[in-house]
């Protein structure tokens, strides 16, 4: 008899990992709290503009493709993908602007234009990190950590030291290129996750790395065209999705999991698979104190966050020449992503605009173009700011006005039709994000490996999780290995 694993939330973990398990010959039932799928890979479709929330970034599109041929189909007829040319471009506060090709030959050129000793550091640092990587994939990031033993081993430890992590990303990228602007174009990447480039850990220099050597994507119709195609992978092999279903306790018996309550429902399972922001369910939806083992409200509360975000959708009824991606650092970056750490929202803020219109009509009315604008701001925790109408206001006033002194969109405050904002509180509401968090738990080093939250509950048999604030973290590949290892684990355990 087929066992039933009820996975709760419709994020890119559980929807990756209800496609596994139905794979594998298990019965999975997905309950949401919002009205569409995706989880932060959620989408606003208004006036004909089509938006993605949260990430907009295809990397690593090996591990896109990979969960669809697991589950015995072609990628293509899922999730047809572009590969981006040029990758972003970066916009320095002195003018100075700068085209990240994956074309090598081209790219080598743009480094040349730095010098030709520059150019020569920055393809040490690739060999450097693309070995560091493979450690890092085949030794930490593929496997779970059910015990200290997971970890405190000699080819482990071997492999750990290897990797050295002690350094921050920023200097660790400092050792092989002087030029300053070539270090900030490749250490920022580590907001992609949340950490700051002068104090989170150097191996996430393999960022940058992953863009040159595997490409930027892009998929038709945007990132929430994976969503959509996972859920409709999920439903064609008889996985059921409960829309509008909140759940509100996960039920333990006697240190067993045996299934969810939604609303006044008693829903059984024989497993429990939740996709729901780890810090969350822990203080939450796992009730009683002996349930929780260390992970108890106040270690919650004093365990250490992401950045948050301040995203604005802007739908515009002007074509504008951009880049799908680009990146503008404020005129002091070190000093800004400092302010992001230490709870003070930017006064001269670091920003990155996605407009997929460039390349795709289809996300907005014929002669429309869609902008999406993410600044980084602190995240509600230890800093409880109020994202009122004045502070919102005020922000976005400053935003919209440093796009003012781009050239080409200096008149971009006429041509808006559409407006939405998310702040920190919307993430936190929306998403039930702990503390409005956007990337879920840092990535520190006392937060990384066996030190993350895991994908089997320590204290309660036959709960499972996934997701960016569990092992191995955050952004959209490293989730979806998030999914194959929470699989891997349920088979281990009840086959």
């Amino acid at each position: 008899m087929k066992k039933k694993v009820i996975i709760i939330g419709a994020g890119t973990a559980g929807l990756a990992a209800g496609i596994r398990l139905q794979t594998l010959g298990y019965e999975c039932e997905i309950y949401e709290k919002n009205d569409q799928i995706g989880g932060r890979m959620y989408q606003i479709r208004e006036h004909g503009f089509s938006f993605d929330v949260g990430p907009t970034i295809v990397l690593m599109p090996e591990m896109y493709r990979e969960l669809f041929r697991f589950s015995g189909v072609n990628p293509d007829d899922y999730i047809p993908m572009t590969l981006l040319e040029p990758m972003n471009t970066i916009h320095y506060p002195d003018g100075y602007s700068f085209s990240i090709s994956s074309n090598l030959p081209k790219f080598i050129g743009q480094l040349e234009s730095f010098s030709e000793r520059e150019t020569a550091g920055y393809l040490r640092y690739l060999s450097d990190v693309y070995q560091r990587y493979i450690i890092a994939k085949e030794a930490f990031l593929e496997k779970s950590y059910r015990k200290p033993r997971d970890l405190y081993h000699f080819k482990t430890l071997h492999a750990l030291i290897k990797l050295r992590t002690l350094n921050n990303a920023y200097s660790s990228i400092s050792s092989f290129v002087e030029e300053d602007k070539l270090r900030k174009a490749l250490s920022f990447q580590t907001l992609y996750i949340g950490i700051s480039p002068f104090s989170g850990p150097s191996i996430y220099t393999i960022i940058p790395m992953i863009e040159l050597l595997y490409g930027v994507h892009y998929i038709k119709g945007g990132m929430y065209q994976m969503a959509k195609a996972m859920g409709k992978r999920f439903i064609e092999m008889g996985g059921k999705i409960h829309l509008n279903h909140e759940v509100d306790e996960i039920i333990i018996e006697k240190g067993v999991a045996t299934g969810i309550r939604v609303g006044q429902h008693m829903i059984k399972g024989d497993l429990v698979l939740s996709n729901a922001d780890f810090p969350w369910v822990m203080k939450n939806l796992v009730k009683q104190p002996r349930d929780k083992g260390k992970y108890t409200d106040k270690k919650i509360d004093k365990m250490a966050y992401s950045s948050s975000s301040f995203i604005m959708y802007l739908g515009l009824n002007k074509k504008y020449h951009t880049t799908v991606h680009q990146i503008h650092f404020a005129s002091d970056f070190k000093k800004n992503i400092e302010e992001l750490f230490q709870g003070i929202v930017p006064e001269d803020p670091s920003f990155y605009l996605y407009s997929p219109s460039q390349i795709d009509p289809d996300v907005a009315p014929e002669g429309h173009e869609i902008l999406y604008v993410l600044v980084p701001v602190p995240s509600l925790h230890r800093h409880r700011i109020v994202w009122d109408d004045d502070m919102i206001m005020k922000l976005r006033n400053l935003v919209i006005h440093k796009i003012q002194t781009i050239k080409g969109f200096e008149d971009i405050e006429n041509h808006l039709v559409y407006e939405k904002i998310f702040t920190p509180q919307t993430f936190e509401s929306l998403f039930h994000l702990q503390f409005g968090a956007t990337f879920g738990l840092k990535p520190t080093l006392m937060q990384s490996l066996y030190f993350r939250p895991q994908a089997t509950s320590r204290k309660v048999k036959n709960l499972y999780f996934a997701g960016s604030s569990n092992h191995p973290g955050a952004g959209v590949p490293i989730v979806l290995m998030s999914a194959k290892i929470v699989t891997d684990e349920i088979v281990r355990d009840h086959s």
